[in-house]
Formats: structure tokens, sequence, C-alpha cells
């Protein structure tokens, strides 16, 4: 069973949204000739789904400002601007999207306490989300890759899911995800490598 995850496609990471990624929509039609002829047999999506009041939100700490280092129960924690609201448009998926061909969605960040940025668990690694679960019961055997944002949660998804999945071969897409910092790309790309992530573009998924 061959599955292809998304990651937080959602209008809140691309331009316009409270969190944009550079050109986080650019990825959009890449990742819709992926669905139709990538010869998944699976399509799953993550969702990043946060209460109004995440402890994650710059907003919640007097003092702070977005981007700017904090603490969130006792851990480091990148502070970010309000995003992803449950409920609201910044928290829907980019509106071209062909969700219609979306099988299953793990929402993620539900926990106003911790920050999630893996689609798999929690960033203290205690509370897992449920996916891993899920891949395993539709008997998942390859794994794909991609969104938003490759330094944050692709990568954190694509590390554990080599970590909770290890009889699944995880492999990323480049081209169908794009970062926040192109140096925390590069060094994702290259942790997710080393780690045993095999790294490639649509292109070697169309082409084969």
């Amino acid at each position: 069973m061959k599955a292809l995850l998304l990651i937080d496609i959602q209008n809140g990471f691309c331009p316009g949204g409270n969190l944009p990624v550079p050109e986080g929509d650019k990825i959009v039609p890449i990742v819709n000739r992926l669905i139709e002829d990538g010869g998944y047999d699976l399509i799953v999506a993550s969702q990043d789904w946060h209460p109004e009041n995440h402890g994650s939100f710059a907003s919640r700490h007097p003092g702070k400002k977005p981007f700017e280092m904090g603490e969130l129960s006792g851990q480091p924690q990148m502070m970010w601007p309000d995003h992803c609201v449950q409920e609201t448009a910044d928290a829907d998926f980019h509106p071209d999207l062909n969700t219609d061909a979306i099988d299953f969605i793990q929402q993620k960040g539900e926990n106003p306490a911790i920050d999630s940025y893996s689609a798999f668990r929690d960033n203290d690694r205690a509370a897992v989300t449920g996916l891993a679960n899920y891949l395993r019961a539709q008997q998942v055997t390859e794994l794909d890759l991609c969104g938003l944002a490759t330094d944050y949660c692709v990568k954190f998804s694509a590390l554990d899911a080599l970590e909770m999945l290890p009889d699944v071969k995880v492999r990323f897409i480049k081209d169908a995800s794009r970062g926040i910092d192109p140096k925390g790309v590069k060094q994702a790309i290259a942790e997710m490598e080393a780690k045993g992530v095999t790294i490639l573009t649509s292109r070697d998924i169309l082409r084969s």
C-alpha cells in the first residue's frame, strides 16, 4: 500500500495567511498532479487545528512578539502569530487543493499546552495523534510526504514516520514542499536524508 501524506497545506501557511510560507501556494498544482497521477492507494492530510488560546501564540505571552523564542510548558518554544485557529478560514485547506481525493484527515495542535509540528505526535513526544495506527491498519508500506513547511512540520513528520513506522519506506518530495527559512530547509533536508528518508522530486514519481 502506497500512501501520500500532505502536511498542512492550509490557507494560514500560504500567501495571505497568518503564518505564510514563501511561495507556499506554488506547491498546490504539483500536489494535485501527484494525487492524480502518482499511483497512490491512499491520500492522507494533516491539518493544524489550534484552539484560539494556543500557548504557541505570541499573543498569549505579554511582551512577546512573533518569531521570538519563549517557553511553553517548561520547554523552549518559538512564538508564532495566531494561525490555523479552529473553524476559521485560516485553518481551511488551500481552496485549489484537491480535497475530494483525501481519504483521511489528521488534525493536530489541539492541546493549548503543547505545540505539535509532527502529524504523528506532539512536540513533547508524549501524546500521539493516532496517524501511525491508522497507516498501520491500512497496511501502508510506502509513505511519501510533502507540504508546509519543510523545516518544521514536514521534517518532524518525516522523522517521526521513520521512528514510529519502522517497516515503512519514507520519502520526501522536495519540489512539492516549501520552507520558512532557506538555511533551515537545507538543514532539514540534510537531517532527513541522514536519518534514512529518501529525497526525491515529483518528476521521479510521475515518471515511474
